[in-house]
């Protein structure tokens, strides 16, 4: 996989993390600084796509050949592995077919079923269909909502295509999802319908476990930067002719007789 073949291609955490490892292994032979490191280890963080990915490490020898992480996009967990075992089919596949919230609110999230089209209605409402830990009854699930001074929200995980299709009228339906290729495998999510003074909303957010996963590594990166800092900084504190004890309370022994010295003379000046 090069960065010429696929740089709009969604990156996965994974991709992400071996970037990071090589940014790692650059800090240690000297490569990179500290600031420096910081800043490519943000930006990996951020990356969404391997075009954006590629630049990252593209001086570094472990990155030469090779633009953008090596991946197989059909057996890649963290991409299209799971898509197959998430795409259920049959006749009478889905949980729930549809869903009204009329001056209230409704909610389709966690393990559940999305079928192969899925009504819902908000008037002075809200509703949020939640996909990132759903599984599909078949590769193309519509999604039509109707919200009418009202809105509804639809949540997709990363991998999946949306395709908007609804007409707003003094309200609207959000586009920005639309146009990013989605992983071999996985569905395509299409959100149809009707806004009247209101909004149907679609967001691209990571499951659950994947946002914890991410900020348990991130408080590991956290820590270890702390630990390359302190090691950077231990020479320093060590420095030839810096007396440390005597900063903290004059320990030593010319320390004690300064501080006996002084204290004579504030008797003498008592009496």
């Amino acid at each position: 996989m090069t960065e010429d073949a696929a740089p709009d291609l969604r990156a996965s955490d994974a991709d992400r993390e071996r970037v990071a490892e090589i940014l790692r292994d650059a800090l240690a032979e000297g490569r990179l600084d500290m600031e420096e490191f910081e800043e490519r280890l943000d930006a990996t963080y951020r990356a969404r796509t391997y075009g954006e990915l590629a630049p990252i490490t593209r001086d570094l020898p472990a990155a030469r050949g090779a633009a953008v992480p090596a991946v197989s996009l059909t057996k890649d967990p963290e991409a299209a592995g799971s898509w197959p075992d998430r795409i259920v089919g049959g006749d009478d596949a889905g949980t729930s077919t549809w869903a009204v919230a009329v001056m209230s609110g409704f909610q389709r999230k966690g393990r559940w079923t999305a079928p192969r089209r899925f009504n819902c209605f908000a008037f002075w409402g809200g509703g949020e269909i939640d996909l990132r830990e759903a599984n599909f009854a078949d590769r193309e699930v519509v999604i039509n909502a109707v919200a009418i001074m009202g809105g509804i929200d639809v949540v997709v995980p990363p991998g999946v295509e949306v395709v908007v299709r609804g007409i707003g009228i003094m309200g609207g339906f959000d586009h920005r999802e639309e146009g990013v290729p989605g992983e071999p495998g996985a569905p395509r999510v299409i959100v149809t319908g009707f806004a009247f003074w209101g909004g149907v909303g679609v967001q691209r957010k990571l499951p659950r476990a994947d946002k914890q996963r991410l900020r348990e590594e991130r408080r590991r990166q956290k820590l270890e930067r702390k630990a390359a800092g302190h090691q950077l900084d231990g020479p320093r504190r060590d420095r030839p002719g810096l007396n440390l004890h005597g900063l903290h309370g004059l320990p030593d022994r010319h320390a004690e007789e300064h501080g006996e010295h002084g204290r004579g003379r504030g008797r003498d000046d008592d009496r």
